[in-house]
C-alpha cells in the first residue's frame, strides 16, 4: 500500500523541480495527481513522467482565472483534495536601487498572490483534514545580497503557513511550509544568464552548505510526502527545512 492510496493530490507548478519530483513521488504512493504549468510542452512532457495516475490543467497562478479552472478541472472528475501542494513560484536577482515594479508586480504575483488565491479557491474541494504544503525558500531569513523581493515573499509564505494553520484548524487542515534551501532544479539555473554562470552560482550555493552540495528534487520531494501524508498527522503550522543545515548550522 502507499501513503496515498485513493487520495488526490495538487501540485501547482508541478511541471519541473520540486513540484515534478513531488508530483512523481505521490503518484507512486498512490494519488491521482492534478498538476499545473505555463508551457503546455512542458506540462505535457511532466505528465508522461508521472504516468496514468495524473492530470495536467496548463494556467499561471497569478490568473485567477487560471486557478479556478484548475478546480474545476479536479471537481469535474468528482474529485475532492486531500492533498494541495501550492508550490508555483519564481524569482530574480535584483539590488534594491535596480528593483522595478514589473520586477516587484512578476514576483509578488506569483509568491504571495498566486499562492493566497490557490489555497483560498481550493476551500470548498478540501476535505477536512487535508493537508496543505506551501514552498518556503531560506532566502526568508538569509538577507542575500540582490534577492530582497524574493526573499520577502517567501517571508509573506511563511507567515501565511502560521495563520492559515490557525484559521483553519476546526477543520483538521494542517498547513505547513516545506523550506527549501539550493536545490539544483532548472529554477535555480535560471538564475544565472548561462550555463557557465549557472555553474558557478551552483557552485557558490554548495560552498555554503554544510553538507557540501546542492540539494536534488527528489530529496525535496520526500519532505513534501512526509507533510502530506498521515506519517506528519500531529504537524502544522510549522517549517520543515531541507536545506543541507544551511540555515541550521
Amino acid at each position: 500500500m502507499g501513503q496515498l492510496d485513493g487520495k488526490t493530490a495538487v501540485v501547482t507548478g508541478g511541471n519541473s523541480g520540486i513540484g515534478l519530483a513531488s508530483a512523481k513521488r505521490f503518484a507512486a504512493e498512490g494519488a491521482h495527481v492534478f498538476i499545473t504549468g505555463r508551457r503546455q510542452e512542458a506540462l505535457d512532457t511532466a505528465l508522461s513522467e508521472i504516468g496514468s495516475n495524473a492530470t495536467g490543467v496548463r494556467g499561471d497562478v497569478s490568473d485567477l482565472a487560471d486557478i479556478d479552472r484548475l478546480y474545476a478541472a479536479v471537481a469535474d472528475q468528482g474529485r475532492r483534495v486531500d492533498v494541495l501542494f501550492a508550490n508555483a513560484g519564481g524569482g530574480e536577482f535584483s539590488t534594491l536601487e535596480h528593483v522595478t515594479e514589473e520586477h516587484f508586480d512578476t514576483i509578488f504575483g506569483t509568491n504571495v498572490r498566486g499562492m493566497l488565491f490557490t489555497v483560498q479557491k481550493a476551500l470548498p474541494l478540501l476535505n477536512d483534514g487535508a493537508s496543505v504544503i506551501l514552498t518556503g525558500s531560506t532566502a526568508a531569513s538569509s538577507g542575500g545580497e540582490a534577492f530582497g523581493v524574493y526573499a520577502a515573499s517567501k517571508a509573506a509564505i511563511r507567515s501565511f503557513s502560521r495563520t492559515w494553520a490557525n484559521e483553519l484548524k476546526h477543520r483538521k487542515i494542517r498547513v505547513n511550509t516545506l523550506v527549501p534551501g539550493p536545490i539544483a532544479t532548472p529554477g535555480n539555473a535560471g538564475l544565472a544568464p548561462n550555463p557557465d554562470e549557472a555553474a558557478k552560482l551552483w557552485g557558490f550555493f554548495a560552498s555554503q552548505i554544510p553538507l557540501g552540495r546542492m540539494g536534488r528534487p527528489d530529496e525535496a520531494a520526500a519532505a513534501a510526502l512526509f507533510l502530506a501524508s498521515d506519517q506528519s498527522s500531529f504537524v502544522t503550522g510549522t517549517e520543515l527545512f531541507i536545506d543541507g543545515g544551511l540555515n541550521q548550522i
